[in-house]
Parts: C-alpha cells; sequence; structure tokens
C-alpha cells in the first residue's frame, strides 16, 4: 500500500505544476499584457498632456508680460495726460490773467 501512495504522489505534484503554469500563463496573457499595454498608452497620454501643460504655461507668461508692458503704458499715458491737463490749465490761466489787463 506503500507503494501506490509513492506512485500517487509524484502525479499530483505533475498535476498541481501543469496546473501553476497554466496559471502563471493565464495571469501573463490575460492580466499582465493588457495592463502593460494600458500603462504604456497611459504614460503616453501623460506626456502628451504635461506637454500641453508647458505650452499653456508659456501662453501664460507671454499674457503676463504683454499685460505687464500694457500696465506700464497705461501708467505713462496717464502721466502724459495728467501733465497736459494741467499744461492746459496753467495756459487758460494766463489767458485769463492777460484779457482782464
Amino acid at each position: 500500500m506503500n507503494d501506490v501512495r509513492r506512485a500517487r504522489l509524484p502525479w499530483l505534484l505533475v498535476a498541481a505544476s501543469v496546473l501553476l503554469a497554466v496559471i502563471l500563463v493565464y495571469t501573463l496573457l490575460v492580466a499582465y499584457l493588457p495592463a502593460k499595454r494600458r500603462v504604456a498608452s497611459l504614460e503616453k497620454e501623460l506626456r502628451g498632456l504635461y506637454m500641453q501643460e508647458a505650452e499653456l504655461h508659456t501662453k501664460v507668461a507671454q499674457n503676463e508680460n504683454r499685460q505687464s508692458q500694457r500696465d506700464q503704458q497705461l501708467i505713462a499715458v496717464t502721466r502724459e495726460r495728467d501733465a497736459l491737463a494741467r499744461r492746459l490749465q496753467e495756459l487758460e490761466r494766463e489767458i485769463e490773467s492777460m484779457r482782464r489787463r
């Protein structure tokens, strides 16, 4: 009876090994490879998004620079307008004083 058990044990190990190999192949082909492809696809999409983000940051910086220049120009034009308005008032006072004489 001992000999019968020894003969069955290796076949049980062989069957378990084959089952383990089938599970491993199934996991590799059905789960791992599609997941690996999906990861590669997501990485590619992420790189594209990073490129778009960099472009948007560049555009924002350019727009901020333009806005800064416009603000400086507005300040300069406002000062010039104020100076011209003061000069106009001075000239109007001079004309008024000349008319009174």
